[in-house]
């Protein structure tokens, strides 16, 4: 029943999108056909904030090389330099195709996982001839973990290997130092531990970003799971960390209690324990190489 409410709310907010972009494209037959439009830029440094995607894209004609990477958890104490001595990397390429269509691939060591995304902006925040107050945009994600079975003789369908999301991110720049964005979420997984968890998971991301100099940033995102989805042993990912900007590079350094950082995982399987120092932590490395200057 949650997951069908969850299901209308998303059409609901899709309709109205649609909506929106009607009535956008409407102004443009108006009598200020000489008015440009100025888009909102920049309300996240990258396309990504910590773990979930940021209402970014990345800009067309331009490949972004990422680099993630999350140390063990801070309560492993000495022995194993407070996490040092373990880590979960993801290796991913996004490629910006238009103003509004961005795909990627990626590679996790969790799971020996291999995803990929499509992300479309239906909105972006302007003013001018087109007024919009919001971005909005449509994400979907399809993953896959490659270990072996640990039953080999056992009848293993390919599909239990396969999870899917999809995600509606709205957001808004609200000053050149503060932006805004929720994300409404459905993980699906083919196959789960437990009869006890639900192969639908619905969730609902916030996630802030406030500018405190040129160059440096403050992020946080929290995700809350709906109840009776997962079992007590899962926990809502928190994350907090600063985006680091060094010319064609962007460094983010952040804490977070999820280890994997494809949506599947990070949403519907975080485990650590910010109280017990279950934490993990990490950062994102971004470097863009212009593979082709979109056509004016």
């Amino acid at each position: 029943m949650k997951t069908s409410i969850f299901l209308v709310v998303c059409a609901w907010l899709w309709s109205m999108g649609m909506l929106f972009a009607q009535d956008d494209l409407l102004s443009l037959l108006g009598e200020n056909a000489t008015e440009t439009a100025e888009y909102a830029i920049a309300a996240f440094k990258t396309n990504r904030v910590i773990n979930l995607h940021s209402l970014e894209n990345t800009a067309p004609g331009v490949l972004d090389f990422k680099v993630g990477h999350r140390f063990g958890t801070l309560n492993g104490g000495f022995y194993n330099m407070f996490g040092l001595d373990n880590a979960t990397t993801r290796i991913g390429f996004d490629m910006g195709v238009t103003n509004r269509l961005a795909i990627g691939l990626g590679r996790s060591t969790y799971e020996k996982t291999y995803d990929g995304f499509i992300k479309y902006k239906i909105l972006r925040q302007s003013t001018g001839q087109r007024n919009m107050p919001i971005t909005a945009a449509i994400l979907a994600t399809a993953a896959m973990q490659t270990l072996k079975w640990p039953d080999p003789d056992k009848e293993n369908l390919f599909s239990s290997r396969l999870y899917y999301t999809w995600q509606l991110i709205l957001g808004r720049k609200f000053s050149d130092s503060f932006s805004l964005q929720l994300s409404p979420t459905l993980v699906h997984r083919n196959l789960v531990a437990t009869r006890a968890e639900k192969n639908d998971v619905p969730a609902l991301g916030i996630a802030g970003r406030h500018k405190l100099t040129k160059r440096l940033a403050l992020n946080a995102e929290y995700i809350y799971v709906a109840p009776n989805t997962l079992t007590e042993s899962f926990r809502n990912s928190f994350s907090i960390g600063f985006d680091i900007e060094t010319g064609g590079h962007v460094f983010q350094l952040h804490f977070t209690n999820s280890t994997a950082m494809m949506e599947r995982g990070f949403i519907a399987e975080t485990t650590g324990n910010w109280l017990d120092g279950g934490i993990h932590f990490g950062f994102n490395i971004s470097r863009v190489f212009t593979m082709w200057q979109p056509n004016k």
